[in-house]
């Protein structure tokens, strides 16, 4: 699980200020789970304000690596990077930027005016048939990013549809993140958000999706990784050194290292706190 979790609490529902936001990740990065931590993820648009709260925060010894959203403009947005990562000279790297495509043609329009340097996660939907767009990131040398979560109960996918995506990922060879409502290790009901009278829904559990994902890189149907994804029983679940076994079907540790460094990357949280705890309550911290 190391770099699992990329964080992204300027995003609802925690919807933090840039000044907390970055004392979180400054105190994360510190903390005994801080080999957990991936990037922090943030709107290019909050950049001065990013510059502005993690100035006497940080060193070249342990630089700060950050994933942005662009705007509307990517080759402005390109040349704000490029003066960004010249200005803070290794302290803190923009190095993965994501983008929103629901057409190829973005997938292809964007892709050709990217820097190398910079690796391009494109979020798709998934509600219909992904294959050419997944097959058009792969292409191009890109990484997908599919949303698994909302703040409102409509705003998450089936199982179905978000194992498909998985499948097809694992067959065209595109590596993946995952964001929104992966707060939780399994497949459970929870408030949408942190007010006292928010609804509560389904959420897809982060353990599901990335077991799921090592599952399909050894082959596993659509159709039995959308069975994982609804699995919603610790006890279904067994874990070693060596290897996951769920139910009747175990992936060994080689393949599980393959699948984090190579394919399944990571996920986005508005709470790094949150997804340790529930690990805690289910006896694997």
């Amino acid at each position: 699980m190391t770099g699992l979790i990329d964080y992204a609490g300027l995003f609802p529902p925690a919807a933090l200020d840039m000044a907390q936001s970055v004392a979180n990740f400054s105190s994360y990065r510190r903390s005994e789970y801080a080999w957990m931590l991936g990037r922090f993820i943030l709107p290019l648009a909050k950049l001065p304000e990013f510059e502005l709260a993690a100035a006497d925060k940080l060193d070249a010894a342990s630089p700060w690596r950050l994933s942005v959203l662009p705007g509307t403009d990517l080759h402005s947005d390109l040349e704000t990077i490029a003066h960004f990562n010249e200005k803070f000279d290794q302290r803190a790297l923009i190095d993965t930027i994501e983008v929103r495509a629901s057409v190829t043609a973005e997938i292809e329009r964007s892709m050709s005016h990217l820097h190398p340097d910079l690796t391009p996660y494109f979020e798709i939907p998934i509600a219909d048939d992904p294959s050419d767009l997944i097959r058009v990131i792969g292409e191009k040398g890109g990484r997908a990013k599919v949303r698994t979560g909302s703040t409102i109960v409509d705003g998450f996918p089936s199982s179905s549809d978000l194992a498909r995506f998985i499948r097809i990922c694992a067959d065209e060879d595109v590596p993946f993140k995952a964001t929104a409502g992966l707060h939780h290790p399994l497949r459970s009901i929870n408030k949408l958000t942190y007010e006292p009278e928010s609804p509560a829904a389904m959420m897809h559990g982060f353990l599901n999706v990335f077991i799921a994902a090592a599952f399909a890189q050894t082959g596993m149907n659509t159709e039995k990784l959308t069975q994982l994804l609804d699995e919603e029983s610790p006890d279904a679940f067994q874990f070693d050194r060596d290897s996951i076994i769920w139910r009747d079907e175990m992936v060994v540790k080689g393949h599980l290292r393959n699948m984090r460094n190579l394919f399944a990357i990571s996920f986005g949280s508005c709470s790094f706190e949150e997804p340790l705890d529930d690990l805690r309550k289910i006896g694997l911290f």
